[in-house]
């Protein structure tokens, strides 16, 4: 079993340098309703999910299910135009595949973007949240079952899995542009019904800021990579669980996380200019 995963990530790694030989500083995740972020970009080449060796392929609402390739802030950076989420029945090492590709690819930085509803009654529909942590709830973790030390290591610290250094980063890139940042929590959980008014009072109760149907099984497969993460949620919906709390549909969470993409957008290049001038840009392949 390990070994048929380490020849698929080895033969996905070979397609795409055929494809795309330069080296790729940053790979980015973009979230339900985000998708659109690629149109504005500096794209050269694109591969659909299905095409590489191995990759899951994503079945959400809103992604495209394709890795793209361009330039971001004056730096190669990857894009996975649509994620993979345990609800649609993906295991957790699945959901890992990607982010474990990438790293023989060479990467070492991550930007992981999603929609979450708001948890704290302060934050509203259309705000962006810096996840300055997480919280699990799934019960899964892409770290379960056999392992192989081209994974990284076994136990991985995710005592600060949002690098501090680059929140820091994060904090810089809004106020160039004069854009209101939060910064809280984020409370995975597996979906794909939403969560009761109960349920997100308790989350609320633990800590959380805002809640999810992905990024955590990312974020924790990247760290044990050792790769740098930034998370950046768009808020969508009110979801703290209150007297007035309102239905929510999809229709109305992919309009409004496309409003707070588009404030992602806008800092995404001034964010992977000074995170590569802090940090230097890696070009190991």
């Amino acid at each position: 079993m390990m070994q048929d995963e380490l020849e698929k990530i080895a033969q996905a790694k070979k397609m795409i340098q055929e494809h795309i030989p330069d080296p790729v500083e940053v790979l980015m995740i973009l979230g339900t309703g985000l998708g659109g972020i690629v149109d504005q970009m500096d794209l050269d080449h694109a591969l659909k999910y299905k095409d590489i060796p191995g990759f899951p392929v994503s079945t959400a609402p809103s992604h495209a299910g394709r890795l793209v390739f361009g330039q971001l802030g004056g730096q190669r950076v990857a894009i996975m135009q649509g994620r993979l989420h345990l609800y649609e029945g993906w295991s957790a090492r699945d959901i890992a595949f990607p982010l474990r590709v990438a790293n023989v690819l060479g990467v070492r930085k991550l930007v992981v973007t999603n929609a979450a509803g708001s948890l704290n009654p302060a934050f509203d529909p259309g705000d962006v949240m810096m996840i300055t942590d997480h919280m699990n709830f799934t019960g899964h973790n892409p770290l379960i079952g056999p392992h192989a030390d081209a994974f990284g290591v076994r136990f991985p610290d995710m005592s600060d899995a949002y690098d501090s250094a680059v929140q820091e980063h994060i904090r810089q890139a809004f106020d160039k542009n004069a854009l209101l940042l939060r910064e809280g929590i984020y409370a995975g959980i597996t979906g794909p019904s939403l969560e009761t008014s109960a349920e997100r009072r308790f989350l609320r109760q633990s800590g959380g800021d805002a809640v999810g149907m992905s990024t955590v099984m990312e974020v924790i497969a990247a760290k044990q990579c050792g790769f740098q993460v930034a998370g950046l949620s768009a808020i969508s919906n009110k979801a703290d669980g209150g007297p007035d709390q309102q239905p929510d549909t999809i229709e109305e969470v992919l309009e409004i996380a496309a409003l707070a993409g588009g404030k992602i957008l806008k800092v995404l290049p001034d964010l992977i200019q000074i995170w590569s001038h802090e940090t230097g840009i890696n070009n190991s392949v």
